[in-house]
């Protein structure tokens, strides 16, 4: 039996047993039942556990090989959801190959265990069919055989195009933030939404020693998003929030900051923490849901830990990563090390849209929880699991198991990052390699949804034998502007379905450290990327390519072989059009490939860009020094004009000893914090802009492209947004983005 449901519009759709599907526009789900011809069932058709949809529910015989399969119909050639409902009772996961038409589209796809046989989940794949008939088959690859099979969900069509509303993406507040900017002034910063009406304004309150509330500013403020206040009594703590004005009518006011008596000069916010070992990354979300970001960081000791602090440093939980974190090896480590090398298997976002966010941590037997609890599910010390942690309490809400495709060549590190695949929803993205013997390595990407309840596999994709060469960061963009996220290596992109969109190792493309997708060239349709090699063969120091397509634009061979192992894009110069990029070998106006000075030592560092001061054009940040590269008087890499030493205010570095923990859009306006510790460990050091702006931008952290950046780690890059930044730029497009309530 097959029920077809095509609708016009969004709708939600009540199946029996409270199974709830939601559709967009065009899209049609059919629902395929285990029990019902053309589906066969190599076992029996059961009734004898409850739950179940129709008439009964496959259950299959024990043994490797054995399966169920479904004849499924699709209009036309294309992409498709699969949602397979099961219930699988046993202890130990029924892993399964999904062929369709005869191939194995998802090798080894988790049935974990649901905890009781009357206890259904989803599994959801994305697959391609062809137009008119297609076979799905689900084979066990395990003695104990499949889980129970009640259904297919198949939907066609609609799930290409998001709803018009687009991603959803965090409520966040006005992130108001205050420093002491002088002897007599305090610079005052919020953020402006990304979905703010036009016309917005805001007025500035201040309330002095705990005094009645006083507006600031004579007249609403309808530029950049930040106020200097030079009348404030110093003496006494102060405590500023903002009121949006919409139509001439005052809105409800913001979270309130407190600049403390007698408050240093700095353009510094100190967070305690608790004092313990080293810190490498620090990830932030809003953990407790009210709008700003709280903070989760890692210690660097043995057992590794994690930890989390809300905004103020109030001290959540602690999870310890267990005896498998102390083997840390860069390359060969423990089943549940994280954070080394340029490998991290921890992020943080709101997976499920609750308005809270999570914790996703790659695990291994032995790690104990927040909540107390130590995981000891997988049958031995070498597999692995995902977990999702409750943002609060540090519990594990989800857990899944990696796939083993590589568990003969030992664990998998991991690099985490979030991206909204369909255009709507937000997903794991698992990047997880080993290696292989002493030589080569296994790469396999896994993306991951969580629902609130469950964990699923979306697909997977197996590198193998095909030349797609990666390095040491992703980046998760749309690269084709259809308004859902591709997986960005520095060699290839996938599709936001796990199928190969294309690879650089035919354009001569291998290894290298460091690349960047963004809007470099405003004249040029879409975006564009900019990468380096590490000891290319043919001579190869960096190319500029269409991110789209990956057709070239532009390649620099020089003689010889040379491990380039810095590059940077970012507009430092703006008598050029668009970004500049570079590396050791001078600095190059992107879009036209010329140089901008004739003296190729006459160039910044390429580390990490910043924005900082009042300006559009980029700052950087390289090696604790903040800086601002004078394109009309050019100095070299060690003399660029310096606008904060971060070590004057206690900062250490931390990753590959010249980073921060981390660095993002996460208090005030658009301009960006950089996160690091004091030596002692028992303080975040957040650098944060005293400097004013007349610029108006809605925030980077709601902006699709920065904000999946802003979760992802690796070897620290700059992160982007998806549209051009800098001298002479156009207004940005509002994004096509959703709040979850909160």
């Amino acid at each position: 039996m097959r029920r077809s449901l095509t609708v016009a519009s969004a709708a939600t759709l009540l199946f029996g047993a409270g199974v709830v599907v939601a559709l967009h526009a065009s899209a049609a789900t059919t629902r395929y039942e285990a029990e019902n011809a053309p589906a066969t069932c190599e076992g029996t058709i059961a009734s004898n556990h409850s739950g179940y949809s129709g008439g009964g529910f496959c259950d299959t015989n024990s043994g490797t090989g054995v399966a169920a399969q479904f004849t499924v119909n699709a209009p036309a050639a294309g992409s498709a959801t699969v949602d397979i409902r099961y219930a699988n009772g046993a202890a130990a996961g029924r892993p399964a190959d999904v062929s369709v038409n005869g191939s194995v589209a998802h090798a080894g796809v988790p049935f974990d265990g649901t905890g009781a046989w009357n206890a259904w989940a989803t599994r959801t794949l994305t697959v391609q069919l062809n137009a008119g008939n297609n076979t799905i088959r689900l084979a066990a690859t395990t003695a104990g055989g499949l889980p129970n099979v009640d259904y297919l969900d198949v939907t066609t069509g609609g799930t290409t195009t998001p709803p018009p509303n687009g991603r959803r993406m965090e409520s966040l507040g006005r992130g108001v933030v205050a420093v002491r900017s002088g002897t007599n002034q305090v610079l005052v910063s919020w953020r402006l939404l990304g979905l703010d009406p036009a016309g917005i304004g805001f007025n500035v309150y201040r309330s002095t020693g705990g005094g009645a509330e006083t507006r600031l500013n004579p007249a609403v403020l309808t530029g950049g998003t930040n106020y200097v206040d030079s009348t404030a009594n110093l003496a006494q703590a102060n405590t500023y929030r903002v009121r949006p004005v919409v139509g001439g009518a005052e809105q409800a006011p913001s979270g309130a900051f407190t600049l403390t008596a007698n408050h240093a000069t700095e353009p510094v916010v100190r967070v305690p923490i608790r004092g313990g070992g080293a810190v490498k990354f620090v990830w932030v979300g809003d953990l407790d849901g009210d709008g700003e970001y709280d903070y989760v960081l890692d210690r660097q000791t043995s057992p590794q830990t994690i930890e989390a602090y809300r905004s103020n440093g109030q001290f959540l939980w602690s999870v310890d990563m267990g005896p498998n974190s102390t083997n840390q090896d860069n390359i060969e480590g423990g089943s549940s090390t994280i954070d080394i090398g340029h490998n991290d298997g921890v992020t943080v976002y709101d997976l499920d849209s609750d308005g809270r966010a999570e914790v996703a941590v790659r695990i291994a037997n032995g790690v104990r929880f927040g909540n107390g609890v130590t995981y000891n599910g997988l049958s031995d010390n070498t597999r692995q699991a995902i977990a999702i942690l409750d943002g609060m309490t540090g519990a594990a809400r989800a857990t899944a198991a990696v796939p083993t495709d590589y568990l003969s060549d030992g664990p998998l590190y991991a690099r985490f990052g979030v991206g909204h695949l369909d255009g709507v929803n937000p997903s794991l993205v698992a990047y997880m390699k080993n290696r292989i013997g002493s030589g080569d390595f296994n790469l396999m990407f896994t993306a991951w949804r969580f629902t609130g309840g469950a964990l699923s596999m979306q697909w997977k994709f197996l590198r193998g034998n095909q030349n797609l060469p990666d390095g040491h960061n992703t980046r998760i963009v749309d690269v084709d502007g259809d308004g859902r996220d591709e997986i960005a290596e520095i060699g290839f992109v996938l599709n936001g379905n796990g199928t190969l969109r294309y690879s650089l190792a035919p354009r001569g493309i291998i290894h290298g450290d460091r690349f960047h997708i963004t809007k470099m060239d405003p004249n040029r349709p879409g975006l564009q990327g900019y990468g380096v090699q590490q000891v290319n063969p043919s001579g190869l120091r960096d190319y500029y390519y269409d991110a789209t397509t990956g057709n070239m634009i532009w390649q620099h061979v020089e003689s010889g072989t040379a491990d380039v192992g810095r590059g940077m894009a970012g507009d430092v110069d703006p008598r050029f059009p668009g970004m500049e990029v570079w590396a050791f070998s001078g600095l190059y106006n992107a879009p036209t490939n010329q140089l901008t000075q004739s003296n190729t030592t006459l160039q910044p560092w390429p580390q990490l860009g910043l924005w900082w001061d009042g300006d559009i054009t980029m700052e950087l940040l390289n090696d604790g020094k903040i800086e601002k590269w004078n394109p009309t008087a050019p100095t070299g890499t060690g003399s660029v004009p310096r606008l904060v030493s971060t070590w004057n205010y206690g900062a250490v570095d931390a990753s590959q000893g010249v980073q921060p923990t981390f660095y993002g859009d996460i208090l005030g306006d658009w301009r960006e914090e950089v996160v690091y510790t004091n030596a002692a460990f028992n303080e975040l050091i957040v650098f944060t802009t005293n400097q004013p702006s007349t610029t108006r931008l809605y925030t980077l952290a709601h902006n699709p492209a920065y904000r999946n950046a802003m979760t992802l780690k690796g070897y620290m890059q700059s992160h982007h947004v998806d549209y051009f930044l800098g001298s002479g730029m156009a207004t940005p497009p509002r994004p096509a983005i959703t709040y979850p309530a909160r």
